[in-house]
C-alpha cells in the first residue's frame, strides 16, 4: 500500500473518511449548481415586482423577526456545504437574542441571510422563509424580496455591527464621510449640513470624547474600541428596529468589552430596538441576553430563556459547552473539551449529527435526527433522550446501574 493509500484509508475519532472525487465528478457537480445558482440569481435580480410577492404576516405580532425553516446552502465545486440546515427562531421586540455555538455552525450565516449578504452567487437561501415586521406596519418576507426593495430596509430597520471593525470600514475615507453617507443614503431630504450633525450626535451617544476630531480621522488612526464604537455609532445612525451585533467583542480587551456591552444595552433601551447577539462567549451571553439559542452543524439543538440555558442545560452540546467554559467549578485538572469533530458539512448525516461526540449516545441516534422536545414554552432540545426509543434505552440504563449497584 502507497502512502497516498494510507492517508486515504486513515480513521480519525469523530471524523468522516476522506472522499476524492474524479474531475468528471467535479465537472458534473459544477454543471448542476451552475444551473441551480443561474436561477436564484435570476429571482434575485427581477425587476418590476409588486410588492404583494413578498408581503407575508407574522406568527406573532410581538416578534421583529421570525426564521421559519430557513435552509442556506453555498455550492461549490465539490458538493453542496449546508452551512444552515432548517433554522427556525424568533426574536421579539424589545429583547436581546443571544446566538451561541462553536465555529463553523451557522450563526453568521444566519445573521447574513436576513440581511441578504451571503456570499453569492455561490451562497443561496434555498429554502425556507425570514418573516420582518418594518416599521410601516407590513411585513416583509425577505427571502422573496429582489435586491433593489432590500436596499431600502437593509442599514436603514436592520443594521449589522460587524466582527472586526477595521474591516469593515474603508481604511481611504473619513470616520465623518463613512458615517455621513449612511444618513444620505436612508434619510429622505438628508443633506450634507444634516447628515454631519447626525453623525456627530450618534459619535457623542456612543461615548466618544472629542467627536469633531474623530469625525475627521481615517479608521487607521483610531484604536479597536474607538472603531468598534464608530461601527455601532454608524448602526444606529437611523434608529433600526433590530441590531444584528456579529461578534462585537472579540478584539476587545475585558474592560473596552463591558463598556461595548453596557452601551449596546443602553442604546437598545433609548430605541426599544431588539439585537441579535452573535458570540462564543458564554459570559457575554449570561449577562446581555434574554433568550438564547444554542446552533450545532447549522441546526438549532437547544433554545430557551437564558435561565433555562444556563441553570438546566438539556442537550449534550449545551452542557459541554457550559463545562468548557473557563472558570467552572472543575474536579480535572484539564480544562474540559468536547470530543471529536463536527461532520463533513457536505455529506451530513440524516441522523443526529452530534452523536459521534456524544457520551450519551444510544442506538437510535445513528438511525435518525431527533425531533424537537418541549420543556417550557420557551424551552426546547433535538435529542433522542427525551423521547421514545431513546427514553426507554435511557431508563434501561439506569435499572441496569441500579441493579449493579445494589448487588455491591
Amino acid at each position: 500500500m502507497g502512502l497516498f493509500d494510507r492517508f486515504k484509508t486513515k480513521k480519525i475519532e469523530g471524523v468522516d473518511d476522506t472522499m476524492y472525487l474524479t474531475l468528471r465528478e467535479e465537472r458534473r457537480i459544477t454543471k448542476e449548481n451552475t444551473k441551480i445558482i443561474k436561477e436564484f440569481e435570476r429571482q434575485k435580480n427581477r425587476k418590476h415586482v409588486t410588492e404583494a410577492e413578498y408581503l407575508t404576516q407574522m406568527r406573532d405580532p410581538s416578534n421583529v423577526v421570525e426564521f421559519d425553516n430557513l435552509h442556506t446552502y453555498f455550492f461549490t465545486e465539490v458538493g453542496t456545504v449546508k452551512a444552515v440546515n432548517g433554522v427556525s427562531f424568533d426574536i421579539p421586540q424589545g429583547k436581546i437574542v443571544g446566538v451561541v455555538g462553536e465555529s463553523g455552525c451557522g450563526k453568521s450565516v444566519t445573521s447574513l441571510s436576513l440581511m441578504q449578504l451571503v456570499q453569492a452567487p455561490q451562497g443561496q437561501i434555498a429554502d425556507g422563509s425570514i418573516r420582518y415586521q418594518a416599521g410601516n406596519g407590513k411585513c416583509y418576507d425577505i427571502t422573496k424580496m429582489p435586491k433593489d426593495q432590500m436596499l431600502k430596509i437593509r442599514g436603514k430597520e436592520i443594521a449589522m455591527i460587524f466582527q472586526e471593525p477595521m474591516t469593515s470600514l474603508n481604511p481611504v475615507f473619513r470616520i465623518g464621510e463613512q458615517m455621513d453617507e449612511v444618513v444620505l443614503l436612508h434619510v429622505e431630504g438628508a443633506t450634507a449640513e444634516s447628515a454631519k450633525a447626525r453623525s456627530i450626535e450618534m459619535l457623542n451617544l456612543v461615548g466618544i470624547a472629542d467627536e469633531e476630531k474623530i469625525y475627521k480621522n481615517y479608521p487607521h488612526e483610531l484604536s479597536g474600541g474607538m472603531r468598534q464604537r464608530v461601527m455601532i455609532a454608524m448602526a444606529l445612525a437611523c434608529d433600526p428596529r433590530l441590531i444584528i451585533a456579529d461578534e462585537p467583542t472579540t478584539a476587545l480587551d475585558v474592560t473596552i468589552q463591558a463598556q461595548i456591552l453596557e452601551l449596546l444595552r443602553n442604546v437598545k433601551d433609548k430605541i426599544n430596538g431588539s439585537i441579535m447577539l452573535i458570540t462564543h462567549d458564554l459570559g457575554v451571553i449570561a449577562e446581555m441576553a434574554d433568550n438564547v439559542v444554542v446552533m450545532y452543524a447549522g441546526r438549532i439543538i437547544e433554545q430557551g430563556t437564558v435561565h433555562e440555558i444556563f441553570k438546566e442545560p438539556k442537550h449534550p452540546y449545551t452542557i459541554g459547552l457550559m463545562k468548557s467554559k473557563p472558570g467552572g467549578k472543575l474536579k480535572e485538572d484539564r480544562l474540559y473539551s468536547i470530543k471529536g469533530q463536527v461532520p463533513n458539512p457536505i455529506n451530513m448525516p440524516d441522523f443526529c449529527y452530534f452523536c459521534n461526540r456524544c457520551d450519551h449516545a444510544m442506538n437510535i441516534c445513528s438511525k435518525e435526527y431527533p425531533n424537537m422536545v418541549k420543556f417550557s414554552p420557551d424551552h426546547l432540545t433535538a435529542c433522542h433522550l427525551y423521547y421514545g426509543e431513546g427514553l426507554q434505552e435511557q431508563n434501561q440504563k439506569r435499572m441496569q446501574n441500579n441493579q449493579s449497584e445494589g448487588k455491591e
